[in-house]
């Protein structure tokens, strides 16, 4: 992979962080790239759009926030808590039904609250419970088993399965587990853009419509209030953003164009600022995009985050 970003302190380049960044146009067709774009991946939580569009078209019964709760990495703010247990209730279970590892809230400033009033690691604060709620929902509106809901072979799974191959125009390269306990499937950066591109150009009235309308309308649930990837779609209506552990994010475009950014050694200290700066590279302009990670020494700024391309 090529070297995408530098940490220069006190005029010494301290650190280097290698990946891969593509661009595809709304056919899929790269457009842009540093490294390889048919680099395979495990998306990890940027394929929950893709996750959601499963669930959709199996009959999750959600719309709005409640929709846009599901495709989530939630912060673990109240109003995350508070929608994941209105989709459970919609599912007529309780938090006991997640099967998400117990967990704080993901946002450090939450997390800290949240321990200062006392609470504890719990299935519902893991920053995937919406999407979990969400899969239990569909198995309760399908009659579908729900507690082995994340085995492979369940019909939910498999129905996600075919959205995802039909979307990245295969199956599967890789197959894993995610850190949540769901199937985890692995594609190229290149097939993961390209999907997202899809789904932004779904037509009025299709379920796509419906996920992008709902992510594009309530970004604080897709992430959180504090989160760049809420920033992100704040600043460009229409678009859509969804990062991933292990440093990987994907953003689509209003046109159907979409860029993918996977960060080899999975930090996160580069990862927003060289999606920006590839979205610069697209012509979109904002204050935003040009934010970088500060680099401190004695309180005070003695270097910089400095992209190589």
């Amino acid at each position: 992979m090529d070297v995408l970003a530098e940490i220069v302190r006190s005029g010494f380049v301290e650190s280097r962080h290698r990946g891969v960044a593509v661009g595809v146009d709304p056919a899929g067709e790269v457009t842009w790239s540093i490294g390889d774009p048919s680099t395979v991946v495990f998306p990890r939580s940027s394929n929950k759009p893709i996750q959601a569009l499963g669930m959709l078209r199996a009959g999750l019964p959600l719309d709005g926030r409640l929709l846009a709760l599901s495709s989530a990495s939630h912060s673990g703010e109240q109003l995350h808590l508070d929608g994941v247990r209105e989709i459970l209730a919609l599912a007529g279970l309780d938090e006991t039904a997640l099967q998400t590892p117990p967990s704080y809230p993901l946002d450090p400033h939450t997390h800290a609250d949240y321990l200062r009033a006392g609470g504890r690691r719990a299935a519902i604060c893991m920053d995937c419970s919406g999407k979990h709620a969400a899969m239990l929902l569909t198995c309760v509106t399908r009659d579908w088993p729900t507690a082995s809901y994340l085995d492979p072979d369940h019909p939910l799974q498999q129905e996600i399965t075919a959205t995802f191959t039909e979307l990245t125009d295969g199956p599967p390269a890789a197959i894993g587990m995610d850190g949540c306990g769901a199937p985890l499937l692995g594609t190229s950066l290149q097939r993961l853009a390209s999907a997202i591109g899809r789904i932004v150009q779904s037509p009025n009235g299709s379920h796509g419509a419906r996920l992008v309308g709902a992510m594009v309308a309530h970004p604080e649930y897709v992430s959180g209030t504090t989160r760049e990837e809420r920033d992100l779609m704040l600043a460009f209506p229409g678009l859509i953003a969804k990062s991933g552990a292990e440093s990987v994010y994907v953003a689509g475009l209003p046109d159907g164009s979409a860029y993918a950014v996977k960060i080899e050694d999975g930090a996160e200290r580069p990862l927003y600022a060289v999606m920006g700066r590839a979205l610069e590279l697209a012509g979109l302009e904002a204050p935003m995009l040009r934010e970088r990670p500060q680099v401190l020494g004695g309180g005070r700024s003695v270097g910089e985050l400095r992209l190589t391309f």
